[in-house]
């Protein structure tokens, strides 16, 4: 009757058990984000102020983001990103620039302890006459 060496199969498998659960892993924790490559052809935020030459409306765009840390330390990325985001929905419809312009952020928790925000980005997309 012939026997298979187990030991020396328990041994592979073993070496093999690490790499295998870290590379299950790294596969669930992939996300992918979609970036913006250059912001140089995105409509610009204008305020009213800034605004001297007829336009029309082309339509109202709301964005929205999750953030894990809180929004006080988070104010630059978020400004940024809500621009960002804003523009590349105004480009979808053809504008030229985006106005009234409204961020808001709230606080939350995940897991009761950890911060985390939820950004809201709202404007309206215009088109120059």
């Amino acid at each position: 009757m012939a026997r298979f060496p187990l030991p020396a199969l328990h041994l592979h498998l073993r070496h093999l058990f690490l790499p295998l659960v870290l590379a299950l892993l790294t596969a669930c924790v992939t996300v992918q984000v979609p970036q913006v490559s250059s912001n140089e052809n995105l409509p610009p935020v204008l305020t009213s102020d800034e605004l001297f030459r007829p336009y029309q409306n082309v339509g109202t765009i709301q964005v929205s983001r999750e953030w894990a840390g809180d929004p006080t330390d988070l104010l630059a990325e978020i400004q940024d990103w809500s621009h960002d985001a804003l523009g590349i929905e105004a480009a979808k419809l053809g504008a030229d620039a985006i106005t009234n312009v409204e961020i808001q952020s709230e606080k939350s928790t995940y897991l009761l302890i950890f911060p985390w925000t939820i950004t809201r980005a709202k404007g309206t997309a215009i088109k120059f006459r």
